[in-house]
């Protein structure tokens, strides 16, 4: 699994759950909260997709607004996380 293929998943979630269109432009940097994209209740659902779709666990330290902000934040870690656990 690459950085690629991690974007473009959570891209789609992204457009399908909170944007409701899959053609509307999203900037993998741009803040997914302060553009109101995602609120507290989108960030929970988007961790919950992201645990179940990569079988992943995120420790409590882990769980903070800015590791999900942006497509490429969430990219990074979920990379890392893959990699921590020799996936």
């Amino acid at each position: 699994m690459n950085k690629e293929e991690i974007g473009s998943t959570v891209t789609q979630f992204i457009r399908k759950n909170f944007l409701f269109s899959e053609n509307q432009t999203l900037d993998e940097n741009s803040s997914l909260i302060g553009n109101g994209i995602i609120d507290s209740t989108g960030v929970l659902e988007l961790i919950c997709f992201l645990e179940s779709t990569y079988e992943i666990t995120f420790q409590d330290d882990e769980l903070i607004a800015d590791n999900f902000d942006s497509i490429e934040l969430i990219k990074s870690l979920i990379l890392r996380k893959l990699n921590s656990n020799g996936k």
